[in-house]
């Protein structure tokens, strides 16, 4: 299985939004920024055959630009798994749920994504790892997901990924 972990896009600042901070959404800045990104990956030879989103707006905003990139269109399913407040170790259930063929992308926030790579790549959440927004990393899994079973195949910025649509 791969598990293809992407950071939602560039959202409405806190102070500037005076709705529920779980509906802030993303700006138009950070939907084409998104959209790039999701090329750049695509560009990869990566295509996702699974999508799960957090239930925060600006993941599933993020979540319905990156589907509208992909074929065949994988359907979104709403995660709760991805909700920051989450424990990252819980998405792995989630994903071992996936067939061993499968792409998984799971659109979330930090720290949680980050937190969730270090434990699947290192066992532990590692120091220093961070995505950015509209930022990505593939990490291949050869049997179950667990603590330290995966492999890390790249790390990229939303820069990096843009410049590669």
């Amino acid at each position: 299985m791969y598990c293809l972990f992407f950071r939602h896009g560039i959202a409405i600042e806190r102070q500037a939004w005076d709705g529920r901070e779980e509906d802030r959404p993303l700006t138009e800045k950070g939907s084409a920024r998104t959209r790039q990104s999701g090329r750049g990956v695509l560009n990869l030879r990566m295509t996702p055959t699974h999508m799960l989103s957090s239930p925060l707006a600006r993941a599933r905003g993020t979540a319905a630009i990156l589907q509208r990139l992909i074929r065949p269109k994988p359907k979104i399913l709403i995660a709760a798994e991805l909700d920051p407040a989450a424990a990252p170790r819980s998405l792995f259930a989630l994903l071992n749920t996936f067939p061993s063929d499968a792409v998984v992308l799971c659109i979330g926030h930090e720290p949680h994504l980050s937190i969730a790579a270090g434990i699947l790549l290192a066992g532990n959440p590692c120091r220093g790892l961070s995505l950015k927004k509209a930022g990505a990393c593939l990490i291949h899994v050869e049997e179950s997901v667990r603590p330290a079973a995966g492999r890390l195949e790249w790390w990229l910025t939303a820069a990096q990924l843009r410049a590669l649509a």
